[in-house]
């Protein structure tokens, strides 16, 4: 197990090789790999710091609750993909509320805060790679919060399912209009009303629990 973890943590940690060896071994000492199963719920705004998190397989997703109680998805993690934010007892420059929940079965490997702080007080190289990690999220979630203000939703689902179908190499997408809303921070009749217009246009064909994308450069002219 722990030298599946030093790998996993080489692959993930760009500045691997500029950590000495005592503090590579504090990272695998202090690191698990966690199984979610599908919608699991992981880690709440305002709960224990959870630790830094990399996706050893599956889907997890990165949300918001906005003041009326809706869900706000600001990203996806996917495989081999890492998070930040849900340790922001270790960035205490940083305070951004979230919640995780996993989409598909996943495993995680995850680094206790503290022992990941005291390496990244140590070594300025970890310290830069965490910064840089979070900065990216950051815009993923600033990105998602710009579409929500000022993009239609005609086009944020245009582009929803243009993205999602790129993702899996799959024109056909196997998600209900529930699961769409909710990775999009909106409602399900808003949802399920939009790709009925798409249908009528020609754009996708619906079937029950898939979407059949039939035009895209269809939808991406609504883009």
């Amino acid at each position: 197990m722990q030298e599946e973890i030093r790998l996993l943590l080489k692959s993930h940690i760009d500045c691997w090789d500029k950590l000495s060896s005592g503090q590579q071994q504090t990272l695998i000492d202090s690191s698990r790999i966690v199984h979610y199963s599908s919608n699991d719920f992981i880690h709440a705004s305002g709960s224990e710091c959870m630790g830094i998190l990399f996706v050893k397989s599956g889907s997890l997703r990165i949300y918001i609750n906005s003041v009326d109680g809706r869900e706000v998805t600001l990203y996806r993690l996917n495989k081999n993909d890492l998070c930040l934010l849900a340790a922001t007892c270790v960035l205490q420059s940083i305070t951004f509320d979230i919640y995780i929940d996993s989409i598909t079965d996943s495993d995680i490997l995850i680094i206790a805060p503290a022992a990941f702080a005291q390496v990244m007080k140590e070594n300025i190289y970890l310290e830069a790679f965490a910064y840089k990690e979070a900065t990216e999220r950051f815009a993923d979630a600033m990105w998602t919060l710009q579409q929500i203000l000022f993009m239609s939703f005609d086009k944020r689902l245009a582009l929803f399912l243009l993205s999602e179908s790129k993702n899996t190499t799959s024109d056909t997408l196997h998600m209900t209009h529930e699961q769409i809303a909710k990775l999009m921070g909106s409602a399900r009749e808003v949802v399920s009303r939009m790709l009925k217009y798409f249908s009528t246009e020609g754009l996708v064909h619906l079937s029950r629990g898939q979407i059949k994308i039939i035009d895209k450069s269809g939808l991406n002219k609504l883009i």
